[in-house]
């Protein structure tokens, strides 16, 4: 079973950068993707990457902002945060999803998740 562990978060001002990374140990992964979640709230997904990394899907949130990219080396999957907000403030979870599913910003179908990293933005 592939095991998941985040690092990266922390406090950080409005118009700030963060790179959260995503380390994977077990069998090779296939589509990962970062969800977020503030206590109350649903998780809500960011961006998911495949495989080759040639086919990238991010939330309409953090488009143009946020850049998710991995090095399947290093086993490990980045999301690069730049001009945060506020709202960006919550726990950034990574997860994986089976062999042969595509990026998908469907929370239920990623099968392994990560504990999350605290993201906090300052404004």
């Amino acid at each position: 079973q592939v095991q998941l562990v985040e690092s990266g978060g922390g406090l950080v001002q409005a118009g700030g950068s963060l790179r959260l990374s995503c380390a994977a140990s077990g069998r090779a992964f296939p589509t990962m993707a970062w969800f977020r979640q503030v206590p109350g709230k649903e998780r809500e997904f960011v961006a998911a990457i495949n495989w080759s990394g040639g086919s990238t899907y991010a939330s309409d949130s953090v488009k143009g902002r946020f850049t998710i990219s991995r090095d399947n080396a290093k086993n490990t999957v980045y999301l690069q945060m730049n001009s945060l907000k506020p709202e960006d403030t919550a726990v950034y979870y990574c997860a994986h999803g089976p062999v042969g599913m595509g990026v998908s910003r469907e929370s239920n179908r990623y099968t392994s998740w990560g504990q999350g990293t605290q993201v906090t933005v300052s404004s």
